[in-house]
């Protein structure tokens, strides 16, 4: 009984690992201010600007939240935080999922 009481707990985080993290297609439409210095697919061509090109999903997300919330210091902090200041976290996630998929 025990065995299956945990068994049945553990279901919705099975269930919410597989779900896909966010809509990449709904990023691309998302992200037009992103692709001026992180590239259309992510591939930066300034070296100034990091590649996320390919980048975790969930650590993009993280990333995002925490220029946000202005847990991220650095010379582009700022800006960042400006940029991402009228997402909600599903924009957020779109766009991590569109950036996560270009190979």
């Amino acid at each position: 009984m025990m065995r299956a009481l945990i068994f049945l707990s553990l279901l919705p985080s099975i269930a919410l690992a597989n779900e896909p993290f966010g809509d990449a297609e709904l990023g691309k439409v998302k992200s037009p201010s992103c692709i001026f210095c992180h590239g259309v697919d992510g591939a930066a061509t300034n070296p100034s600007y990091p590649n996320i090109k390919g980048q975790n999903a969930q650590y993009l997300f993280q990333s995002m939240k925490d220029y946000q919330n202005g847990n991220r210091q650095g010379p582009l902090a700022e800006m960042m935080k400006a940029q991402l200041s009228r997402l909600n976290d599903d924009d957020l996630k779109d766009i991590a999922a569109y950036f996560s998929s270009q190979q």
